[in-house]
């Protein structure tokens, strides 16, 4: 069989509402993943959300004081046409062949990097073409090496996954160029072992 693009699984749950149980099943790692990401930047800042799904984490960042702008780009038709009813801007976009018209100060992710075929090249690209200096990156991944239940998501979703472990993520990191790389669960809880959240900074 062959398998399906990821967007068109997203834009199936859209369409079933299932894009607000992912807002809450996500929200304590993406809650965690700002408080360690939003302290390491300097004043007003720009923000852009890969993978948005239908804007929450958008919204959230709009509510920040500091953050002066932000933007959010999906590849699910469904979920971005959710996204824009709420307002702000939005971008129906597929990566890594899309790219903003200008960099941030902050490029945030949860749950999308693994679903592209080469992730850490993607990191790469986040790092020359994406972000400002002294920007930072957060991704949350809650597929990988480690995270044993999720390796039958692949078969069961019939998408596409790209399995890294822990050290692999970093390790792309540091490749990419950011300093301060670090790698930590968050959101845990009973039964799950956490989302693996990688950061780090462009000198």
């Amino acid at each position: 069989m062959t398998t399906r693009d990821a967007t068109e699984l997203f834009s199936e749950w859209a369409l079933k509402n299932r894009d607000e149980g992912m807002e809450s099943g996500h929200a304590n790692s993406v809650n965690e993943m700002l408080n360690i990401a939003i302290p390491m930047l300097v004043g007003p800042f720009s923000a852009i959300d890969v993978g948005c799904g239908n804007g929450w984490v958008c919204r959230k960042l709009q509510s920040n004081d500091n953050c002066s702008k932000v933007v959010g780009i999906d590849g699910s038709i469904e979920m971005i046409t959710k996204a824009k009813q709420k307002g702000g801007e939005f971008h129906l976009a597929k990566l890594p062949e899309w790219a903003p018209s200008q960099k941030f100060d902050l490029i945030h992710s949860m749950e999308f990097l693994y679903y592209l075929k080469d992730p850490l090249e993607m990191l790469k690209i986040f790092f020359n073409e994406w972000l400002n200096d002294k920007g930072v990156l957060i991704a949350g991944v809650d597929h990988y090496l480690e995270n044993v239940e999720s390796h039958d998501w692949p078969e069961s979703l019939n998408v596409h996954m790209t399995t890294l472990s822990e050290e692999q993520w970093r390790q792309g990191m540091v490749d990419a160029g950011f300093t301060d790389v670090e790698t930590r669960r968050v959101g845990l809880k009973l039964g799950f072992v956490g989302t693996l959240a990688i950061s780090g900074r462009k000198p």
